[in-house]
């Protein structure tokens, strides 16, 4: 059996990787009885290339269970404020939506863990087994939230697919540094400051990105960063930002924590084991024949056997 170092744990942002699947494959491809599976044959497709090009011996897809936490939306009302729909959720597209219970199925009866929890979302999963891991872990999203938990000492990579899965890079401190100027442990802080439309984060008015990377590299979270704007020293304090902060300190005192990815959640014990058989065949051959799925699952079980003859 190989030791922990000898292992590597891929944690997907499931909802990120779907989504993409069902923007970048038109719905015209559907099951037999009309039913769009773009999402469906496009995230199995995703994660067969990713194990072939990854070649985990463990994987975890991560799920939204909450998209949007009631305790976030307390601390900061805005938070995904643009993606709530008229019925009060997630503005998922009709055709999406149909397919997550299909996408639930397949990955239940193949075999890989699925693992979300009521009251967080799937970066809170995430974040949670990377700390916890015990091995090299690869983060898949399109979410640059995540980058936060980038660590070059586990290693914990991102695999950041905002160019597409087969053009996506592994981004480790030297690359967040390289991008942005920060550390990436200190990406949700940065986001705060510039603000993040695509969370509903306002940022500091008046403090852009090359400010907010400024500050962050000076002093750190966001904490330490009013800590010293309420000294009396404006030493390392770019011209203007520290009336800028100090006019934002209830804002950025409550966005903080929401920005944050939550790394001790309560999760189950589950096997993160990458299968070397599907979980429940009948079943997956069931839904393989109902949502025409054989192509892209048997893409996945080539990827998931060449990696099980891998010698040790």
């Amino acid at each position: 059996m190989a030791s922990a170092t000898d292992e590597r744990l891929l944690l997907l942002d499931t909802p990120s990787l779907y989504f993409r699947a069902f923007y970048g494959i038109p719905e015209s491809v559907t099951a037999p009885d009309g039913t769009p599976v773009n999402a469906v044959r496009g995230l199995i497709d995703f994660i067969a290339r990713l194990v072939r090009d990854r070649r985990p011996t463990r994987v975890v897809a991560a799920m939204d269970d909450d998209w949007r936490p009631a305790w976030r939306v307390a601390a900061l009302p805005s938070y995904k404020a643009h993606r709530v729909g008229k019925d009060g959720g997630d503005q998922t597209p009709d055709g999406l939506a149909v397919q997550v219970p299909i996408i639930e199925d397949v990955l239940r009866a193949f075999g890989l863990c699925r693992l979300g929890l009521d009251g967080y979302e799937a970066d809170d999963v995430i974040g949670t087994l990377a700390t916890r891991a015990d091995c090299a872990v690869d983060i898949v999203t399109g979410d640059r939230d995540l980058f936060q938990l980038v660590d070059d000492a586990k290693p914990v990579r991102v695999v950041y697919t905002a160019k597409g899965v087969g053009q996506a890079q592994a981004w480790d401190e030297a690359a967040v540094a390289a991008k942005y100027g920060i550390p990436g442990r200190f990406y949700a802080d940065f986001a705060v400051l510039r603000g993040d439309p695509s969370d509903g984060l306002p940022g500091v008015s008046g403090v852009g990105e090359k400010t907010a990377a400024a500050l962050v590299s000076r002093f750190g979270a966001v904490e330490d960063i009013l800590a010293a704007a309420r000294g009396d020293d404006d030493a390392g304090f770019p011209a203007g930002a520290k009336a800028k902060i100090l006019a934002a300190a209830d804002y950025v005192t409550t966005a903080a924590p929401v920005v944050r990815v939550v790394c001790d959640v309560d999760l189950p014990d589950v096997s993160q084991a990458l299968p070397a058989t599907p979980a429940d065949p009948e079943r997956l051959l069931e839904l393989s024949d109902r949502w025409a799925l054989e192509s892209s699952l048997n893409r996945l079980l080539a990827a998931v056997q060449s990696v099980q003859a891998t010698p040790e």
